[in-house]
C-alpha cells in the first residue's frame, strides 16, 4: 500500500478516479448480525460519526488528519472497553473483539465512496487513506514502551480479525480478544513486571504480500524481549506451534480470494523452506496456565528432497525438504509465524529473541445455539483463552530469564 501523506488534491478532472465498489468485507455489514453487534455494544455511531467528520475536510491534508485520529480513537475505544474502562455501550460483553471489527469495516467502507468536495482524489490518495485507517484502528502505530524503566521486559503479541463469516458471520477470534485485553497493560513474572503491547491483523492474503507484518513488527524486535504472534486453532486445546512453512495453501480469506504459492517475502533468493520458534516450549506446555491443555506441536507437511508428493512428519522437516504446512497450517496463522520468524531472523536475533506462534482453542458457542450472537457459554469461552494467553505469556517471560536494557 501507498503512503503519501500531504499531497495536494489532483487538479482537473482528468485526475479523478472513481470511488472504487465497497468490498466483500464491507458487504458482509448491512446483515442483520454485524449490525447488532454493533447496536449492542454502542460502536453503532462509529461510522456515521466519522463520515460526518471527514465531510468537514477541507483539504487531502485535513482528510489524512481525520482519518489518522479517528481510526487511533476506534482502537482506543475497543481496548478501554475491553479492559472495563468508560461506558459498556450496550449489554454486549465487554471481551468482546467484534465491535472493532466491523466497525473499521463500516469506516473504510466510508473512505471508500467518500467524493470529497474540495476535489476528487487520485486512486494512490484513496489507498493512502484506507492505509491510514487500517494501521491506525489496528494499534498497529500505536505501540509505546515506556523508556528508561530498568527493569521492565517488554513483549509484543498480536492478533487477527473474526474469519470464516460466510460459514457463521457471527465469529468471534480470540487472539483479537486477547489483544485487546492485553494492550498497554503489565503483568507480573518472575523475572519483574512485563509491558505488554499488542496489534491486530487481517485475514487477508494480499495485506501479508505488501508486508503488513514486516512493517508493524520490524521497528520493534530489537527492543523487545520476546513477540508472540496469536491466532485461533484447534477445538479445545492451545498449540505452540514449532516450525513455520513457507506456503500458502489456497483457503479462501475474508475476501474470499485464496493464494496458492510460496509465501512472497522480500530477497526470495535467501528464503528458507523452514523457520522455528524459539519460545520456552517446553516451559510453557509443563506449566498449569489454565483449563485447556497446551501442546507442543512438532508436525509438518512437506515434500521430501528428491520427491514429488506431499507427507505429514510427525516430528518435523527433513533435510532439504520444501514445505507444505507448518505445525500450523498453510493459512495466514503458519504465514504471520513464518513471517515474524523469518524477520527475527532476517536480524540477526534467533539466538537472542524468543518469539513464535500460539494457537488457541476454537471458540465455541453454548450446546444448541445457532443464531444468537453471544451466550454465556461463548463469553466464559473467551474469557478463559484470554486468561490463558496471559498465563502462557508469564510463564515464557519467566522463563527466558534475560533483562534487556
Amino acid at each position: 500500500m501507498v503512503l503519501l501523506a500531504g499531497l495536494a488534491a489532483p487538479q482537473g478532472a482528468q485526475a479523478a478516479e472513481a470511488a472504487p465498489a465497497a468490498t466483500v468485507e464491507e458487504l458482509r455489514l448491512d446483515r442483520a448480525v454485524p449490525q447488532e453487534i454493533l447496536r449492542r455494544s454502542g460502536f453503532d455511531s462509529v461510522a456515521p460519526d466519522f463520515a460526518e467528520a471527514l465531510s468537514s475536510a477541507d483539504s487531502y491534508a485535513e482528510a489524512r488528519r481525520i482519518v489518522a485520529c479517528a481510526g487511533s480513537a476506534l482502537w482506543k475505544r475497543a481496548v478501554d472497553r475491553a479492559q472495563g474502562r468508560g461506558p459498556a455501550g450496550g449489554d454486549l460483553s465487554r471481551d468482546d473483539d467484534r465491535p472493532l471489527y466491523w466497525a473499521r469495516l463500516g469506516m473504510t467502507r466510508e473512505v471508500r465512496g467518500w467524493e470529497p468536495g474540495f476535489g476528487p482524489l487520485s486512486e494512490e490518495q484513496r489507498a493512502a487513506l484506507l492505509d491510514e485507517l487500517e494501521r491506525t484502528s489496528r494499534g498497529q502505530t500505536s505501540i509505546r514502551y515506556p523508556a528508561g524503566a530498568k527493569g521492565l521486559k517488554r513483549v509484543l503479541v498480536t492478533g487477527f480479525d473474526p474469519f470464516t463469516l460466510d460459514r457463521d458471520i457471527r465469529i468471534s477470534n480470540p487472539s483479537g480478544a486477547t489483544a485487546l485485553a492485553l494492550d498497554g497493560t503489565v503483568i507480573e513474572t518472575a523475572e519483574g513486571p512485563a509491558r505488554v503491547e499488542t496489534a491486530v491483523f487481517p485475514v487477508r492474503w494480499q495485506d501479508f504480500a505488501d508486508s503488513t507484518v514486516e512493517r508493524t513488527l520490524r521497528p520493534y524486535l530489537k527492543r523487545v524481549d520476546l513477540f508472540a504472534t496469536v491466532s485461533q486453532g484447534r477445538v479445545g486445546r492451545f498449540d505452540v506451534e514449532r516450525t513455520n512453512g513457507a506456503w500458502r495453501g489456497g483457503f479462501g480469506d475474508n475476501e474470499n480470494i485464496g493464494r496458492t504459492e510460496t509465501i512472497p517475502v522480500a530477497d526470495p533468493a535467501t528464503q528458507p523452506q523452514w523457520t522455528t520458534t524459539t519460545l520456552p516450549y517446553p516451559e510453557i506446555v509443563a506449566a498449569n496456565t489454565g483449563r485447556f491443555p497446551v501442546y507442543d506441536n512438532t508436525s509438518v507437511t512437506e515434500i521430501p528432497a528428491g520427491g514429488t508428493q506431499a507427507v505429514v512428519r510427525p516430528d518435523g522437516p527433513t533435510e532439504g525438504s520444501t514445505a507444505r504446512a507448518g505445525g500450523g497450517g498453510d493459512y495466514l496463522s503458519n504465514e504471520i509465524a513464518y513471517r515474524a520468524t523469518l524477520l527475527r531472523d532476517r536480524l540477526g536475533l534467533h539466538d537472542a529473541l524468543p518469539g513464535g506462534h500460539v494457537h488457541t482453542p476454537v471458540l465455541q458457542f453454548g450446546t444448541g445455539n445457532t443464531t444468537e450472537v453471544t451466550d454465556p457459554v461463548f463469553v466464559q469461552n473467551r474469557l478463559d483463552i484470554i486468561a490463558q494467553v496471559r498465563s502462557i505469556v508469564t510463564v515464557a517471560v519467566s522463563a527466558t530469564g534475560r533483562t534487556r536494557g
